[in-house]
């Protein structure tokens, strides 16, 4: 039997929430953001927009917008979506943390079934997550069950499915602990990318609880603008992927092999796609690009516990690589969707 629930409803026994929205010259979308906010069923204690180093023009938008909502602005340099959180949790002082991304906005009882889902009796509450509509720029909805579809493991119960596939805990559809969140430190703000998932295996990995609530409660909307596009993103993944690295040595002793078989079926054909296509564009990032691939394969081809013929493979991509001018790898990926090729594709793959 699941423990009782808090009652969301009852002002005396309702825990406080605070809401804090990153803002980065999202004048287009934040009114719809923050609306969205202002009209829940059990409304925020606190509401905390974080201008992130916007242009001026962006600022005065939401400072109007201010007027008519009651809400507070913290101004900072740009520092990305993790540091504006950080700041806005540094600002308020609710026991329970909600974010939203300024593109996305909230069903209307996002922050009420949330609230409903913590347990009563959890001491070491961590967070309670639950699913998202997909949808387009526009709010034009796409889908219903976005976190369903992309991952199959709720709630988090294994650091080993964490590492090897995206965690897809969305913070616009979370709520968390302040507790677990300072006892992590919040975001790494070393990240503009992958700061979700690294903020919430943190919180795993301190003993922490999780909870899935398989409702969606939030919008969020894709588009080529949103920060899950870009150079940062890539930048991102690859720091990330090194402080995983780091992290998670091999244990041979106990048979746990994290390089070869969790972080390279993750990230290793990522990080040939993003060098071939640097080279296929032949533009500013085609060195940088390369050189997160060499320095991947470094680390793969230096470790023990990965197969020959991996490490041959990986080899020859980088080789194949180095020696393609964009003419040639546009021909290659041309000619490689031709039945009599798909064979020959396989050497711009890595694989474990």
């Amino acid at each position: 039997m699941s423990a009782p629930a808090l009652d969301p409803t009852s002002a005396p026994n309702r825990p406080s929430v605070v809401v804090v929205i990153p803002f980065y010259n999202g004048a287009d979308f934040i009114e719809r953001s923050v609306r969205s906010v202002f009209n829940q069923t059990v409304p925020a204690d606190e509401v905390v927009v974080v201008n992130d180093g916007s242009r001026p023009e962006e600022r005065e938008v939401l400072g109007a917008l201010a007027l008519r909502y009651p809400f507070r602005i913290i101004d900072k340099e740009n520092g990305g979506q993790g540091s504006a959180r950080n700041a806005g949790v540094a600002a308020s002082t609710a026991s329970y943390i909600c974010f939203l991304d300024q593109d996305d906005f909230y069903l209307p009882n996002h922050i009420e079934l949330l609230v409903d889902a913590i347990p009563r009796d959890d001491a070491r509450f961590g967070f309670v997550y639950a699913d998202l509509y997909e949808a387009d720029v526009d709010g034009n909805v796409v889908r219903t069950e976005l976190v369903k579809q992309h991952s199959k493991d709720h709630p988090k119960t294994s650091i080993f499915d964490i590492l090897r596939h995206d965690m897809f805990v969305l913070p616009s559809a979370t709520l968390v602990s302040r507790a677990a969140f300072d006892a992590v430190q919040g975001f790494d703000d070393q990240f503009m990318g992958f700061e979700d998932d690294d903020l919430f295996m943190r919180i795993f990995r301190k003993g922490y609880s999780n909870h899935y609530l398989d409702r969606a409660v939030t919008v969020w909307c894709i588009h080529t603008e949103s920060t899950s596009f870009g150079i940062r993103m890539i930048r991102s993944r690859y720091r990330f992927f090194k402080k995983l690295a780091a992290t998670y040595p091999d244990e041979p002793k106990r048979n746990r092999y994290y390089l070869r078989d969790y972080l390279m079926p993750r990230f290793g054909k990522l990080f040939v796609d993003h060098a071939i296509q640097a080279i296929k564009l032949d533009n500013e990032y085609r060195e940088e690009m390369f050189a997160h691939l060499d320095d991947y394969a470094g680390m793969v081809l230096g470790n023990p516990y990965v197969g020959w013929r991996a490490k041959t493979r990986l080899r020859l991509t980088r080789f194949l690589l180095a020696h393609s001018s964009p003419g040639m790898v546009r021909a290659i990926g041309n000619a490689t969707k031709l039945p009599l090729f798909r064979g020959f594709r396989r050497l711009y793959r890595t694989e474990a």
